[in-house]
C-alpha cells in the first residue's frame, strides 16, 4: 500500500515574506466581494496610499501633440504631462525622486515630452487619515548641455539641449553614492550617467551585441532586441559599485521566449563585467518592470503582464538570489507580493474603482516600481501610460498611485479540507488559462488543476480535451481550416481540431475562449485574450504561489486519454514526470497529485514518481484501458471495498464524481451517502469529489434558487452536505465559495 496523503498535511510551508495571501471571493462578473464565513487573516496589507491625478500638468512647454487620444483626452496639453512613474528612489525624508519614461510610448510621438526626474512628497492616506495626494516639489531636467552625444537630438540647436522622449526612453534609475544618477533606457538599450542636476556626464554605455530598432547607431544592421524591451529594470549593488540592468523581453531569435537576461555593469571601470544570469518569466509575454536590491546578491523583481483591470493575471514581486539557480539554470525566484491580492482593512483609496475594496489590488497595465523602504515595507507604483490606461474606471485615465505594503507575517491555523480550483477558477475566467489559475489562487484554492494533453511535437499543454474547437479560437483561423477532422477517441467519434495535429508553435498562436458561453456569459469578455499554457508554466506558477494559509500552491494534473496518446506515440507519463522534476516537485512531500480515469497509466506513474496519485471515478462506464484489455470491471467495481483496496496498492486517493459519493433521488434531490467515503478511508485513501458548481443546473433540486438553469444557487449548502459525509477535498469551478465552507 502506498503512503496515506491527507490533503495538504505534509506539504511544506513555503519560506517567503508573503506567506499568507488571500482574496475575498469574486462574483461571476469578476467583481470583488466580501467572504461571508470562514474569514482568513489578510496579508500583505495596504498601510499607506497616495495618488497624482492623471490630468496633472507640470510647468513647461505644451506636450502630447502627437500622443494617441484615449479616454476622452487629446493633446496637446498646456504643460508637461506626467504619465506615471517608471522608477522611484526613496530619499529617507518623506520625499522620493520619481522618474517618468519617454512620455507617450514611442520616438515618433514623444518629441515634445521632456525627460525629467521629479521630487515628490506624498501626503499619505493611512488609518489615521491623510489627504492621499502627491505633491510635486521640483524636478531636474535631463540634458546634454555639455555636448556629450554624437548623434542628433531634438533640441540639438539649443543651449540647454534638453533631452526628450524622442532621444531616449528612460525607464529605470539608481542613485550612486556621489549623488549622480544612473539611468537605464530602451532605445539603445543604454546606461546613461547624469550628474545630480541632470546633466549627461559620459557617452551612453551600450551592451555589446544588443541593439533595439531605435538604436541611433543601428545603421543597416538587424536589431537583436525588439522595440521597447531594453532596460526597463535596473538595481544597484549594496556598495554602489555594480548595476544590474535587466532586459525587459526576450532577444530576437531567442528559443526560450520566457528567458530574460540580467547583466552586471561595473561603474568604476565603466564596462560590463561579462557576468549574466537567466530569469524565467511565468509566461512568454510577461515583462520585467523594475528591480531593487535588498541585500548582497538579492533583488526584488517586478514581473507583469500587459493586461489591466479584471483582465490582469501577473502583477507580482519576486525575490531572486543571484547565487542560487534552479535545475534549469534560472535564478530561483520566490514570491514576495502578488499585487492582485492585498488586504485593505482600513479602506484606503475606497471608491476609487476596480480593486479598491477590502481586498485591494494594483491591476494596472504597467506596475513598474518596487522599492523596499527602511522599515521593510514595500512601495509600489505605476506608469499610467497617459491617457491610455483605465484599469480602475473604464473610460477614465488611471491616476498615478503610490502604495505602501506591510509584509509582516500573521499566524494562521492550517486547514485540511483541500480546495481544488477546477481547471482554475473556471467559473470566472476561461478554463485552463493562467488567468483562471491565478484567479483560483487569489480565491484561496489549495491546488490548481490542469488537464494534460500533448501537441504534435510532444509538448504537454493544459486543455480539457485534445479536441479544442470549443475552448480556443481555432475555428476562426482560416490557416487551420484544413486541420478539422473526425477521430475515434476512447471509442467515440469526435469531430473538430486536435492538439496532436498542431505543433506547439502553432498552438501558441491560438487564444482561449469560454467553453460554456450560455451558462457563463460573463466569461466571454475574456475570449481571445489568453494563450494556451504549457504544463510547465502551470507547475511553475503553482510552485511560485502561496495559498491563503501560507503553503505552496499545489498542482493536480490529469492525464487525458493516456491510452489514446500512447497509441499515437505521444505518451503523457514520461514528459509529465520530467516536468515535475524540472520544477523540483517530484517528491513524496511535494504538493502534487496526479490523477487519471485510467488505471494502467497510474500504475506506470507509481513506478516513475513518488508524488501522490489519485484514481478518478465516474458514475458510469469503465476505465478505457480496461475496455482495451477486455477487463469487464467498471467504475462501480472500483469503489467496492475490494476495489478500493486494489486502488490503494498504486494510488493514495480517489477523485469521485459527486453522485458516486451521494447519489441523487429520482426527484433530483440528494439521497443518503453511499458507503464509498467510509470504505475509501478504511482502505487508507483520501476522497475528493467533483465537480461543485454554482449554477442551478449543476445543483441538487433543494439547493437551486429558481428555475433559471444559469442562475446562482446555494453551492455552500451542497458542499456542506458532502463535507459532513466525510469528503476530504472539493473540486470547484468557484474556489472562492468552496473555501468558505467547512
Amino acid at each position: 500500500m502506498r503512503r496515506l496523503h491527507r490533503a495538504l498535511a505534509t506539504a511544506a510551508v513555503a519560506a517567503t515574506a508573503a506567506s499568507l495571501l488571500i482574496s475575498a471571493p469574486a462574483t461571476a462578473s469578476g467583481n470583488q466581494t466580501t467572504p461571508t464565513s470562514k474569514m482568513h487573516a489578510f496579508e500583505p496589507t495596504l498601510v499607506a496610499w497616495a495618488e497624482l491625478s492623471a490630468d496633472f500638468l507640470a510647468e513647461g512647454p505644451a506636450s502630447g501633440a502627437q500622443a494617441t487620444p484615449a479616454n476622452g483626452r487629446q493633446g496637446p496639453w498646456d504643460g508637461q504631462v506626467i504619465p506615471g512613474f517608471s522608477a522611484v528612489i526613496d530619499n529617507g525624508d518623506g520625499t522620493f525622486w520619481a522618474q517618468p519614461d519617454n512620455g507617450f510610448g514611442s520616438k515618433g510621438n514623444s518629441a515634445d515630452f521632456l525627460l525629467r526626474n521629479y521630487l515628490v512628497r506624498p501626503a499619505w492616506q493611512t488609518a489615521s487619515g491623510g489627504s492621499g495626494e502627491i505633491d510635486i516639489e521640483r524636478f531636474i531636467s535631463y540634458n546634454d548641455r555639455n555636448g556629450v552625444l554624437d548623434f542628433p537630438i531634438v533640441n540639438d540647436e539649443t543651449s540647454d539641449r534638453l533631452l526628450t522622449g524622442a532621444d531616449f526612453d528612460i525607464e529605470s534609475v539608481v542613485r550612486a553614492k556621489d549623488g549622480t544618477f544612473w539611468v537605464g533606457e530602451e532605445f539603445g538599450p543604454f546606461l546613461l550617467h547624469f550628474d545630480a542636476d541632470g546633466t549627461l556626464l559620459e557617452m551612453p554605455f551600450a551592451l555589446d551585441g544588443v541593439q533595439s530598432p531605435q538604436n541611433p547607431y543601428l545603421g543597416g544592421a538587424a536589431p537583436t532586441l525588439p522595440a521597447s524591451r531594453g532596460f526597463e529594470a535596473m538595481a544597484g549593488s549594496v556598495n554602489g559599485r555594480y548595476l544590474y540592468p535587466i532586459v525587459e523581453g526576450a532577444y530576437t531569435g531567442e528559443t526560450d521566449l520566457r528567458r530574460r537576461e540580467i547583466h552586471e555593469f561595473d561603474t568604476k571601470s565603466g564596462a560590463y563585467t561579462g557576468r549574466s544570469w537567466n530569469y524565467q518569466t511565468d509566461q512568454e509575454p510577461n515583462v520585467i518592470g523594475d528591480a531593487f536590491t535588498v541585500k548582497n546578491n538579492v533583488l526584488l523583481v517586478v514581473e507583469r503582464d500587459d493586461f489591466e483591470g479584471d483582465q490582469a493575471v501577473t502583477k507580482r514581486i519576486y525575490e531572486i538570489d543571484l547565487t542560487k539557480t534552479d535545475a534549469e539554470g534560472h535564478v530561483e525566484k520566490k514570491l514576495v507580493l502578488d499585487a492582485l491580492r492585498i488586504s485593505n482593512p482600513d479602506a484606503l483609496s475606497a471608491g476609487n474603482g476596480y480593486g479598491t475594496g477590502e481586498v485591494w489590488s494594483l491591476p494596472v497595465q504597467s506596475l513598474e516600481t518596487v522599492v523596499q523602504l527602511k522599515d521593510g515595507n514595500l512601495l509600489i507604483a505605476n506608469d499610467n501610460n497617459f491617457p491610455g490606461n483605465d484599469a480602475r474606471t473604464t473610460g477614465t485615465p488611471d491616476d498615478t498611485e503610490f502604495a505602501v505594503i506591510d509584509l509582516d507575517r500573521t499566524k494562521i491555523e492550517k486547514e485540511f479540507i483541500t480546495v481544488v480550483g477546477h481547471r482554475g477558477a473556471s467559473g470566472y475566467r476561461p478554463e485552463h488559462t493562467l488567468a483562471a489559475y491565478e484567479q483560483a489562487i487569489i480565491q484561496c484554492a489549495d491546488y490548481i488543476e490542469p488537464d494534460v494533453v500533448s501537441t504534435k511535437d510532444g509538448v504537454l499543454v493544459a486543455r480539457h480535451e485534445n479536441e479544442i474547437g470549443g475552448t480556443t479560437d481555432v475555428s476562426t483561423r482560416p490557416e487551420f481550416a484544413g486541420r478539422r477532422t473526425t477521430k475515434v477517441i476512447d471509442g467515440a467519434n469526435i469531430t473538430g481540431w486536435f492538439t496532436e495535429d498542431f505543433t506547439f508553435a502553432e498552438l501558441r498562436t491560438l487564444r482561449a475562449k469560454e467553453r460554456l458561453p450560455q451558462v457563463r456569459p460573463g466569461n466571454t469578455a475574456f475570449d481571445g485574450l489568453y494563450m494556451i499554457p504549457t504544463l510547465d508554466e502551470v507547475i511553475d506558477l503553482a510552485r511560485h504561489s502561496i495559498s491563503c494559509d501560507g503553503r505552496q500552491i499545489g498542482v493536480y494534473p490529469e492525464t487525458k486519454h493516456p491510452s489514446y496518446f500512447d497509441s499515437i506515440g505521444l505518451s503523457l507519463e514520461e514528459p509529465l514526470v520530467a516536468a515535475l522534476q524540472a520544477n523540483g516537485v517530484d517528491s513524496a512531500d511535494a504538493p502534487v497529485i496526479v490523477q487519471s480515469f485510467e488505471v494502467s497509466n497510474l500504475k506506470d506513474l507509481a513506478g516513475l514518481t513518488d508524488v501522490t496519485l489519485a484514481q478518478l471515478i465516474s458514475s458510469s462506464g469503465r476505465p478505457y484501458d480496461f475496455t482495451l484489455a477486455g477487463d469487464p470491471r467498471t467504475y462501480a467495481d472500483l469503489v467496492t471495498p475490494s476495489g478500493l483496496a486494489g486502488i490503494a496498492e498504486y494510488a493514495d486517493g480517489i477523485g469521485a464524481e459527486k453522485s458516486v459519493l451521494i447519489p441523487r433521488t429520482a426527484q433530483g434531490t440528494l439521497g443518503a451517502p453511499a458507503p464509498v467515503i467510509a470504505d475509501a478511508h478504511a482502505a487508507g485513501l483520501d476522497v475528493h469529489g467533483w465537480t461543485f458548481r454554482l449554477e442551478n443546473q449543476f445543483l441538487p433540486v433543494e439547493f437551486r434558487s429558481s428555475t433559471d438553469p444559469a442562475a446562482a444557487g446555494d453551492l455552500v449548502g451542497e458542499i456542506q452536505v458532502f463535507l459532513d459525509a466525510g469528503m476530504d477535498g472539493i473540486f470547484s469551478d468557484q474556489p472562492d465559495i468552496a473555501a468558505t465552507v467547512g
